[in-house]
């Protein structure tokens, strides 16, 4: 039942604390698509994102002037289409292509699915598109793309690392003259989720229905405001509290317009990804909650204790609010998206080294960082590595977005507006890892019996 106070308290979070639904997703299979002719199979493609999609933005928009609640973003995601690919073979290129077209002809934000998922090896059209993931992010406008290059039962691929390594810096090479903004709609996933609705990492899993709605909400800015309200006399158990509350309330929020979502476009209702999602704005920081819990700064010691707190109750309130929680789920620590987080890398106190450990309790990992554009592909590969390491041995979902600031330096800026931010460039390590990276082969899955 809802009484005066919840409706003023959730125009107030509105209103004046960012909340807001971040996204709603349609994913869309495109198995019955594979076709032999990869013309025929692009025109597949197209028919069916067109079809399915074409009535998303307005649905949007409706639910938004019905409930007064922002809807950001409208994106789809889409099978990752190196299955297509190596079913058609061809230039995978023809694919984003046909997949911009689409996105622009049903009016979304962005379209992901320009993936591979590559955790135990190459199959037919994998190394094909990964290859030509920097084409296929510089010719396009809207598409987004990812790689999944280990997991916790396969282990990690290493020469999928090594290749992502280069694609990642040609994408940023390719798109220099926008930023190096390709760059920023690349992602690098260990143990990536099929039902993920958030941009650049959304695909739509294998194991998903033919078509579903997922709804992404956000909002860093009501939790720092409760914890704020609560003042400095709470203990860390009662700051808990606080926050499960306040990610029930917003995960509420997010079920209402998927349940209305699904039944207005007839598709079934996938899940509500409850992720505390920054943005530039003011107030509207995952950092800022950590200072509110008590940090001098996001990046001070502690820092890794109190993301596991928020992220650990952020879970439990999303969960108690709803039976269709799924996605990542948590905070993310987007560093150019996130205004604390741009302030504690520009004043020394965030370093890459810093947020590695971060992502060990995070949902995701090291997420639009900036590196000086002269840092080699093999060092890339390392961080990724890194990352995917984090992720196979803790069973979790870790990712890699990182930007080569292709002729800027360490202490310049590289700005791409909007919800992207801008990105202080931070240091990276110059020590070379290319010998282990050429080795190549796989790094074996952790054992899972002896847990400790």
């Amino acid at each position: 039942m809802l009484n005066m106070t919840d409706i003023m308290e959730t125009i107030t979070m509105i209103q004046e604390e960012n909340l807001d639904i971040r996204t709603i997703t349609m994913g869309i299979s495109l198995l019955d698509c594979c076709d032999s002719d990869i013309r025929r199979s692009c025109d597949k493609v197209y028919e069916k994102i067109t079809r399915c999609a074409e009535k998303l933005v307005e649905t949007g928009i409706f639910i938004e002037q019905k409930y007064g609640i922002p809807i950001i973003n409208k994106r789809i995601s889409v099978t990752p289409v190196s299955i297509l690919a190596g079913v058609s073979g061809g230039d995978p290129v023809e694919y984003a292509l046909t997949l911009d077209r689409a996105a622009k002809a049903t009016g979304v934000n962005f379209i992901g699915g320009y993936s591979a998922l590559v955790q135990k090896g190459f199959a037919p059209g994998d190394r094909e598109l990964i290859r030509s993931i920097p084409r296929a992010l510089a010719e396009t406008e809207l598409v987004c793309s990812s790689v999944n290059v280990g997991s916790t039962r396969a282990g990690i691929n290493m020469d999928a690392v090594a290749l992502m390594g280069h694609a990642v810096r040609e994408t940023a090479e390719l798109t220099a003259d926008k930023q190096c903004l390709g760059a920023a709609k690349l992602v690098v996933f260990c143990n990536a989720v099929e039902d993920n609705p958030f941009m650049a990492g959304a695909f739509h899993g294998t194991g998903e229905a033919d078509c579903v709605i997922n709804v992404g909400v956000s909002g860093p800015g009501v939790v720092r405001a409760a914890l704020a309200k609560a003042g400095s006399d709470c203990n860390l158990n009662e700051v808990a509290e606080i926050i499960k509350r306040t990610a029930f309330k917003i995960t509420r929020m997010g079920q209402l317009v998927g349940t209305e979502a699904s039944q207005i476009l007839g598709v079934p209702f996938g899940i509500v990804d409850l992720s505390l999602a920054p943005t530039p704005a003011v107030g509207d920081s995952v950092a800022y909650i950590l200072e509110e819990i008590g940090l001098e700064q996001c990046g001070a010691c502690g820092t890794t204790a109190a993301l596991a707190m928020l992220n650990d109750a952020v879970k439990k309130g999303g969960v108690m609010a709803s039976s269709n929680v799924g996605g990542l789920s948590g905070a993310f620590i987007p560093v150019s998206e996130d205004a604390g987080m741009i302030a504690a890398a520009e004043a020394g106190s965030l370093s890459i080294e810093k947020l590695e450990a971060m992502t060990a309790v995070c949902s995701v990992g090291l997420d639009m960082i900036v590196v000086p554009g002269d840092t080699p592909a093999d060092v890339i590969s390392g961080l990724i590595a890194d990352e995917a390491a984090i992720g196979m041995i803790n069973s979790k979902t870790t990712a890699v977005r990182v930007i080569p600031a292709i002729g800027k330096a360490e202490g310049e800026t590289l700005e791409f507006g909007g919800l992207l931010g801008s990105g202080p460039v931070m240091s990276i390590s110059r020590k070379s890892p290319s010998v282990m990276i050429q080795r190549g082969g796989r790094i074996p899955a952790p054992i899972q019996s002896l847990k400790n």
